[in-house]
C-alpha cells in the first residue's frame, strides 16, 4: 500500500458515501439524448469518465419534466422508457467500474427550448420544431426578445415538485448512489432564488426567506423520496455578478437553511441567471465562493471552476477553501487527470486490470490494485 500525503488523494465520506479520493466529475450536458432517452453516446462518455480515477461520476443535468429540458436533446428521467435508458448506461457502466454514481436532477425553466450549443443555442419558440412554452417564476425571459416563459401557478408549483420527487424515486430504483438537486446557471431553482427573475408577491417572491420557499421544497421533497442512507447533495450559483442579484451571502444563508434539512454536501459555481453577468473568469476564479460557504457550514463544499492543475487542485483541499474539487472541460481535455494527478503526488488511483500495462515505470504503485 502507498501513502501519500495529498489532502486531494485522502478519503471522504458525503452522508452514507465512502469517497477514496476528493475528485469528482462534474455533470456535462452533452446534448445527445433522443426524446429524454440516453443514447450510446452517453455510455462511451460516461463509461469512459468512469475508468478515470476520480471518486465520483455525476452524470449530467437530468430534466425532471420535458419542458424541463435545456434543449430537445437533454437526457430526461421522468417515464418508463427515459428511465430504461439510463438504467442501460448505468449496468454498462457497472460492468467494468466500480465508481460512485450520481445524477443531477434539474428544470431549466425559462432557459428551456432551445438549440444545442453548436447550433447557436438560441431560443426556440413554442409552436416551432422542437421548441415548446417555458415556465419560470415570474412570466421575465431571460434575454429581450425572447418569447416569454408561462409564471408558474400553485397547480404548475406543484408538478415540478412532484417531478423532482417521482425522478428521485427512479433513481433511487437505478442504484444510483447520490443525487444532486440543481440549483445554478440560471435554472429554475436559481430562477425562484434570483430577485432578477423571480418578482413574485405571494410567499413564493419578495424576501430572501420566500424566494428560497421554493427551491427547499424542492430539495425538502428529493430528500423525503431518497433512500436516507444515500445523500442529497444541492449545486448553487454563489453569485449572479450582476448589481441587485444573487450574491454570496444569500448563498450561505441558503446554505444553511440546506445543511439544517439534510443536505449532504453542496457545490458551488456562479452565473448563468442573466446576460449581464461580468465573471471574472480566471483559475479558480469560484473559489473564493466556495470558501465562503464552507465557513457557513459543516456540509462539504465541491469548488469548480477553471481548476487544472495538480498543485492548484491540491492547494483548494489542502488550505481547507473547498473538501472536494470538481472537473468538467479539465477532464474531457485529459480523461485521466486523476491518474496523472495522483502520480504527481505519490498517490493512488483505481483503474481497469485491462490498463495495468499502462503504468509508467517511474510509478509502478501508482494504480491500486485491491480491487
Amino acid at each position: 500500500m502507498v501513502w501519500s500525503m495529498s489532502a486531494l488523494f485522502s478519503p471522504l465520506r458525503v452522508g452514507g458515501l465512502e469517497l477514496t479520493n476528493r475528485i469528482v466529475i462534474a455533470p456535462m450536458c452533452q446534448y445527445s439524448a433522443v426524446e429524454g432517452r440516453m443514447t450510446d453516446w452517453h455510455l462511451i462518455h460516461l463509461g469512459h469518465l468512469a475508468l478515470s480515477g476520480a471518486a465520483l461520476l455525476m452524470i449530467e443535468a437530468t430534466a425532471v419534466l420535458p419542458e424541463g429540458r435545456i434543449t430537445y436533446a437533454d437526457v430526461g428521467l421522468w417515464d418508463d422508457a427515459t428511465e430504461a435508458a439510463i438504467a442501460r448506461t448505468v449496468e454498462g457502466i457497472r460492468r467494468w467500474s466500480d465508481m460512485p454514481i450520481a445524477i443531477q436532477l434539474a428544470h431549466a425553466g425559462r432557459k428551456a427550448s432551445t438549440e444545442v450549443p453548436w447550433k447557436g443555442g438560441a431560443q426556440i419558440p413554442p409552436g416551432h420544431a422542437n421548441g415548446w412554452l417555458t415556465v419560470a417564476p415570474t412570466a421575465v425571459p431571460y434575454e429581450q426578445g425572447e418569447h416569454p416563459p408561462a409564471a408558474l401557478d400553485r397547480e404548475g408549483l406543484a408538478r415540478v415538485r412532484d417531478a423532482f420527487a417521482e425522478a428521485t424515486r427512479r433513481a433511487a430504483r437505478l442504484g444510483i448512489e447520490a443525487v444532486q438537486v440543481h440549483g445554478a446557471h440560471g435554472y429554475l431553482l436559481h430562477q425562484f432564488l434570483s430577485p432578477l427573475s423571480n418578482q413574485r408577491d405571494d410567499e413564493y417572491g419578495g424576501s430572501l426567506e420566500n424566494r428560497m420557499r421554493f427551491p427547499l421544497e424542492v430539495f425538502d421533497a428529493v430528500r423525503a423520496a431518497f433512500p436516507a442512507d444515500r445523500p442529497v447533495t444541492m449545486r448553487v450559483s454563489g453569485t449572479d455578478w450582476v448589481q441587485g442579484g444573487w450574491d454570496i451571502e444569500q448563498t450561505q444563508a441558503f446554505a444553511r437553511a440546506l445543511e439544517a434539512r439534510g443536505c449532504a454536501a453542496i457545490h458551488v459555481s456562479s452565473g448563468g441567471l442573466d446576460p449581464a453577468q461580468r465573471i471574472p473568469v480566471g483559475p479558480s476564479y469560484q473559489v473564493p465562493l466556495a470558501r465562503a460557504v464552507k465557513a457557513e457550514t459543516r456540509m462539504p463544499v465541491i469548488a469548480v471552476g477553471l481548476i487544472t492543475a495538480f498543485d492548484q487542485a491540491e492547494a483548494i483541499v489542502g488550505t481547507g477553501d473547498a473538501d472536494l474539487i470538481a472537473l468538467a472541460r479539465t477532464v474531457l481535455y485529459n480523461p485521466r487527470w486523476p491518474w496523472h494527478a495522483a502520480a504527481h503526488f505519490g498517490a493512488q488511483v483505481k483503474a481497469p486490470e485491462q490498463y495495468l500495462a499502462a503504468r509508467p515505470r517511474e510509478h509502478r504503485d501508482l494504480f491500486d490494485l485491491g480491487h
